[in-house]
C-alpha cells in the first residue's frame, strides 16, 4: 500500500511509499481523504510524514489535495519522521494558542547561520536551528527538529526552564546563568535522540526525553 493514514487526536501522520511516483501518491491521497471526509470535517490537526522526505512544493501539493477533498484544517506541517503523539499534541496546542496571541510562541522554518530569534515568552520551533544561529528566550525553548547552534532559555533569570530538542547537538546551551558548550562532556553531549537540557546545582544537564517527561512539559 503507497499511501497509510494513521490518526490520533492531535494529527495525522502520512506514511507515503518512497517509490512510488509523486502523482500517484496524490492521487492516493485524495482517494483516502475523500473516503475519510465525514471523520475530519472540521478538526484542527497537525500534520506529519513518514517514509518519504517531501519538499516544500510538494508538501504543499499534498495539503492542498487534503483540502480539495476532506475537510481538517492543518495547522502545521512537521517535517520530522517517527513524531511521537506527545510532540504533535504539544506543536498543536502551541499553535492553537498563538491563533489568539502575537508572541511568538510558535515558529515554523529553519534557522541558519546568522539568524537570532527572540521571544519573550517559551517557544516552540518547528524545524532546524542551525549552526550559527540563535534563538533567546525567556521561558523554555522546544526545537522539533536539530539543534546544532545556540540556545538561551531563561534568558531573564529563570532557572527553571529547559530546552528540549528531537535532535541534539547544540554549540551551545545558556539556561539563566548555566552555560555548557559542545565538548564540556556529559553538559552539552550531542544525541540523535529527543532529549531535554535543564539545570541542576549550576550545571546543565541532558537527558533523554521520554514520553512522561513530554507529558508533564507546561510551556
Amino acid at each position: 500500500m503507497s499511501v497509510v493514514i494513521k490518526s490520533n487526536k492531535y494529527g495525522i501522520t502520512l506514511v507515503l511509499d518512497r517509490d512510488t511516483p509523486f502523482a500517484e501518491l496524490l492521487t492516493q491521497i485524495g482517494e483516502k481523504f475523500k473516503a475519510s471526509a465525514r471523520f475530519f470535517k472540521g478538526a484542527q490537526m497537525v500534520l506529519a510524514f513518514e517514509g518519504r522526505v517531501l519538499n516544500q512544493d510538494e508538501q504543499m501539493q499534498v495539503l492542498h489535495v487534503i483540502e480539495e477533498n476532506s475537510g481538517p484544517e492543518i495547522l502545521c506541517v512537521m517535517e520530522q519522521d517517527a513524531l511521537k503523539e506527545s510532540f504533535m499534541r504539544a506543536a498543536l496546542e502551541e499553535r492553537k494558542a498563538g491563533q489568539a496571541s502575537s508572541d511568538g510562541r510558535f515558529y515554523k522554518g529553519t534557522l541558519r547561520s546568522g539568524q537570532v530569534l527572540e521571544s519573550e515568552t517559551s517557544i516552540i520551533i518547528l524545524g532546524d536551528v542551525n549552526p550559527g544561529a540563535t534563538v533567546v528566550s525567556k521561558g523554555n525553548v522546544v526545537i522539533l527538529g536539530s539543534l546544532k547552534g545556540t540556545v538561551q532559555a531563561g534568558a531573564a533569570g529563570n532557572d527553571s526552564a529547559f530546552v528540549a530538542a528531537l535532535d541534539m547537538a547544540p554549540m551551545q546551551i545558556r539556561i539563566a546563568d548555566c552555560i555548557a558548550r559542545s565538548g564540556d562532556g556529559r553538559k552539552a553531549k550531542a544525541s540523535t535522540e529527543p532529549m531535554v537540557a535543564y539545570t541542576e546545582d549550576g550545571n546543565i544537564y541532558m537527558e533523554p526525553l521520554t514520553k512522561e517527561a513530554i507529558n508533564d512539559i507546561r510551556i
